[in-house]
């Protein structure tokens, strides 16, 4: 079973692009993030002819994530737990099934800056919600994962100049600390525990040529229960995606389960 993560940055403008890629891929689920559309202007019909099932949890010109599964989805529910007033787009759940069921958590991080102020409050208080979630999924002893754009650089080994991020909201160290504090419940970072060397990323701006010189970050992960790290056979980020036309700021990251 192969599952990608990718925040595409606009469906509107990444349609071609996203297309290209499902094509070449095949992701037998993709889990996407800023969507950035309503439930009711997603390309629906377009993805249900190259063979997906799609689920999505949309918010117009903002956030929005969304699953697109060739396998059976059951149980999908929308909105991260502990937050009733939460307006934002950015959980998305379900289980698909293949040789067993795997429950699938698609996210969109806060971004948090410009910190200190409200919008990294917003942050860390999304991060203390999904750790109760991430709890949750430990507990329940099924195979399961966390993947999407977290907005978090984990250590200095995932950017290219980490000194220039050191007061943004997704190096901070309470950041940081709070993606620890998750992973540190038993989840396996599934791209570090396939490749530990430093210099591979997930995300390049489109400013300042930062492609072009690999000024790179790598924010995009997976994170795995432990009877879902038993099934991992390998993990990888499709970087070439952000050298072609009209591309996403980030690029896909994707695994594959023995399922």
């Amino acid at each position: 079973m192969k599952i990608a993560t990718f925040n595409i940055n606009g469906i509107k403008a990444r349609l071609p692009a996203l297309t290209d890629w499902l094509v070449e891929a095949q992701p037998d689920v993709a889990l996407l993030q800023e969507i950035k559309s309503t439930d009711e202007t997603f390309p629906r019909t377009h993805f249900e002819d190259l063979g997906y099932q799609v689920e999505t949890h949309g918010q117009k010109s903002f956030n929005g994530v969304a699953i697109l599964s060739k396998l059976p989805l059951e149980d999908i529910s929308r909105g991260l737990p502990g937050d009733d007033e939460d307006v934002q787009a950015r959980w998305i759940e379900a289980t698909v099934v293949g040789k067993q069921a795997v429950r699938l958590c698609g996210l969109y991080l806060p971004n948090g800056n410009p910190c200190p102020g409200p919008k990294y409050d917003y942050k860390l208080a999304w991060m203390e919600r999904l750790y109760t979630r991430a709890k949750d999924l430990i507990v329940d002893e099924m195979p399961a994962l966390m993947a999407g754009d977290y907005n978090i650089i984990p250590q200095i080994e995932d950017a290219a100049r980490p000194e220039v991020w050191r007061e943004d909201a997704l190096f901070r160290p309470e950041s940081r600390a709070a993606y620890r504090r998750i992973l540190n419940l038993g989840f396996t970072e599934a791209f570090r525990s396939c490749h530990p060397a430093p210099g591979f990323y997930s995300f390049w701006d489109y400013q300042a040529g930062a492609w072009n010189r690999n000024d790179g970050i790598r924010i995009d992960h997976i994170l795995l229960t432990p009877a879902c790290a038993d099934l991992l056979q390998d993990c990888q980020i499709d970087a070439d995606i952000r050298a072609r036309e009209k591309p996403s700021d980030h690029v896909p990251v994707w695994l594959s389960l023995n399922n």
